[in-house]
């Protein structure tokens, strides 16, 4: 596991004691439920830019709609039975 680092927030008494609180029914610290939730937020970013990557490589491609290419713009226009 990597070396843990200290870092210093700075929030508001309420949402402290109620951070407190949520923390002490998980049976966790404050410190233990913010690396917590921090470490889903980043899964969860992770996550999401894969499926962006994804999504936008295959609106690159192009999706496979079964049609066939129509090099031929007259050939378009001379189909018989459209509607």
């Amino acid at each position: 596991m990597a070396a843990k680092q200290n870092i210093t927030v700075a929030i508001d008494g309420a949402l402290l004691k109620r951070a407190r609180a949520i923390a002490a029914r998980r049976g966790l610290s404050v410190s233990a439920l913010l690396a917590d939730e921090l470490r889903a937020i980043v899964a969860d970013d992770t996550a999401y830019e894969s499926a962006r990557r994804q999504a936008m490589a295959a609106l690159q491609d192009g999706l496979p709609l079964g049609g066939a290419k129509i090099t031929d713009r007259g050939a378009l226009h001379e189909r018989r039975r459209v509607r």
